[in-house]
Formats: C-alpha cells, structure tokens, sequence
C-alpha cells in the first residue's frame, strides 16, 4: 500500500425506503452508486457537467445532480429516484400526465424532469407556467419539445389537486347532515 491509496468510505444511504450500506470510493458520483452498485438505472446521466439535469435525483427533498454530488456526500440522506414514483401499472399522477400529455417524447431526461416536476408541486402545488418554466429551466430536453413537457405538469398539477380538494369537499360536507 502506498501513501496515494485512497482509503474507501462507509456509507449508508436509503434509496427509495430501502437502506443501502456500502464501502465507496471517497469520488464515487452518487449516479454511479445509484445505477451500478445499487442497480436503479431509472436515472440517466446525459452531459455529465450538471448541465443537463437528466440525473435528477431528490435528496433529502431536494433535486440534486447525481453527476455532479458524490456518494459520500448522501451519506446518511434519503434519496428519490425515478423508481419511487411508481410502475407501468401504477403509475404516479406526474407520470400519468407525462404519458396523456406527450411529455416523454424519447425518454432520455424523463427521469430528471419528473423529479424535478415532483420538488415544483411539493412546493407549489399551483405553478403558472412562469413558474413551471423557472422550476425546469435547469433541465435540458434534446428533443426540445418543451411546450407538451409544460402541458404535462399543468395537468399533474390539477390531478394532484383534484383529489385533495374532492378530499376537502367530503369532509365540509360530513358536518352537514
């Protein structure tokens, strides 16, 4: 052993509910932790300089660049990928907009753009398009169909809502019997 060795890092992350402990390099990017040594390939790396936004991820809340953070960095955080948001049987009421409103189109930065679509309505669950623009600003879509990308999240909005304020109804109409 050298004095160059680079000792690795004990680190626990949870990743979608799930706990994962592993001994990491101190430079291992987050995106490589997540896709290779846990296995969720959900998140996609595009530019690899933080430019793109394609390996968005949620941590602790927050959307960060998995490209750009490093594993030891998450070290005890909770992180979100792609995968939290549901399956192609159940999918998620951002996904389902995605999907009915074309937002997908060929893919490669879905996985960012949801997660960064999940931290808006988090946060603002009724965006106008000003914000909705500001919220994906950072994400680059290389088909550059942003205009069906903004209908989606509109409507993700309202399905978000749509449900609460049902909720909301029920329950000031409970008190009028």
């Amino acid at each position: 052993m050298t004095s160059d060795t680079i000792e690795p890092e004990s680190i626990t992350i949870t990743i979608n509910g799930e706990e994962y402990e592993r001994e990491v390099e101190p430079r291992r990017l987050l995106s490589d932790f997540i896709r290779e040594d846990v296995g969720l390939t959900g998140t996609h790396v595009g530019c690899e300089h933080g430019a793109c936004g394609t390996c968005n991820v949620l941590m602790d809340g927050q959307t960060v660049r998995s490209c750009l953070t490093f594993a030891v960095q998450a070290d005890g955080a909770e992180i979100e990928t792609v995968e939290s948001l549901g399956t192609v049987d159940d999918m998620h009421p951002i996904q389902e907009a995605f999907h009915e409103n074309h937002g997908l189109q060929c893919g490669f930065c879905t996985p960012g753009m949801l997660l960064s679509t999940k931290e808006l309505l988090e946060e603002n669950p009724d965006p106008d398009r000003e914000a909705i623009k500001e919220a994906l600003g950072a994400n680059v879509c290389r088909c550059t169909g942003y205009a069906p990308i903004i209908e989606s999240v509109e409507a993700a909005a309202e399905r978000i809502q749509a449900p609460a304020e049902a909720e909301g109804e029920e329950l000031s109409t409970a008190g009028d019997d």
